[in-house]
Order: C-alpha cells, then structure tokens, then sequence
C-alpha cells in the first residue's frame, strides 16, 4: 500500500483531493516547470506533491488519467529537489492530432526536453520511475504491465535524500483534472547494467 500520509505539497494548488486510492489535481492556468534552455524563460510554479527518501535504490509507479484538451497541458512523475534540479516525465497535449510523450531534465538551472509523439487520444499511462544512487530511469506503459525506456537520466545533486512524486501543470490559459491512482513504491525495478564493465 502506497502511503499517502507521507506525502507533502511544494505549491499547493486550489483544487485537489487526496485519498488512499487516488489523487486529483486541478491545475491553474500558466502553471509549468522550465528553466532557461532555448526559451530563456523560467517558469518554477507547477504544483508538486512529493514524499522524501534516502533510499538509493526503489522504483515508484503511477497510473496518471486526464481531461487535458489545451497546448502544454501535462501531468506525470517527477523528482524536484529546487528550482534549478529536477526531473519530470509526461504527456503534454499539443493539438487534436499528437501529444507529446517525454521527459524533461533540468540540472544546475539548464532544462533539456526528449519526446516522442503519441496519438491524441491517448488519455491514460502508466509510469514507472526508478534510482539508482544518483541516477535515474522513467519509463511509460499503455496497460501497467509492459514498460518501455523513455529516459536514462544523472541528476548531479542527487546525492543523499531526494523528494520524489507526481505534478500536473497548464502553461498556457488553460485548466484540466489530472488523477493518479494505482501508486506503488517499491524495490528497484531498472536491474543493474550486465553489458560493458565501468572503466576503472
């Protein structure tokens, strides 16, 4: 059982409800997590609700569901530990015909954005996010069952107790639910490299 009670707010939006089985979040208009890379804007206002850990090694799931029907609606996993280092994984909705299904990872104040598109009607995924010391993995599912790499990721301040959770964010004029249920944490997922051996 995921324990919610653990859990705890930076931002905290107007409208949420949080039960033992599932989390809703209704995001304000010109919400959003960017920090300088292309744009040059910074944006450090999305709503994250995150629990702490000193565990090295663990791999946290989430069913995420939304109504998102606006330019950069988003909501997924993220690891936030300041304004300047943090990771998030998502889907952010671009128009009637594609969305974007990506990662973004943001170290010393500098984002970068990966993505892939996916289908618009696609309205539900899984995610699954893992450590491994200072390192991390999200991958994404359709079903919960059947997960696929979207990013191996370092986060240089990473070191010892990091917050980690989901967010849910509209940088534009907009607003839309977003529902997290089926929350699991657990032991590492992402198994150990069995390939080339690290240089010594």
């Amino acid at each position: 059982m995921f324990d919610t009670g653990k859990l705890f707010w930076t931002r905290e939006p107007e409208s949420y409800e949080i039960a033992a089985e599932k989390i809703e979040i209704v995001t304000k208009p010109h919400t959003d997590l960017w920090q300088r890379t292309y744009y040059h804007f910074r944006n450090d206002n999305a709503p994250v609700l995150q629990m702490k850990t000193d565990e090295k090694f663990f791999s946290f799931t989430v069913k995420t569901s939304f109504a998102s029907k606006h330019r950069f609606d988003q909501c997924g996993v993220v690891v936030y530990l300041d304004s300047e280092n943090w990771l998030k994984g998502s889907i952010e909705y671009e128009n009637e015909e594609f969305q974007h299904l990506g990662s973004v990872v943001t170290n010393h104040g500098y984002s970068d954005w990966a993505t892939t598109a996916i289908d618009a009607s696609i309205k539900s995924m899984w995610y699954r996010l893992s450590r491994r010391e200072d390192d991390f993995c999200i991958e994404c599912s359709e079903d919960g069952k059947t997960f696929t790499q979207m990013r191996v990721c370092h986060m240089w301040e990473a070191k010892d107790e990091i917050s980690f959770g989901i967010y849910a964010c509209s940088p534009e004029d907009s607003s839309f639910k977003a529902t997290f249920t089926q929350m699991e944490l657990g032991e590492c997922k992402w198994l150990a490299h069995d390939g080339q051996q690290p240089d010594e």
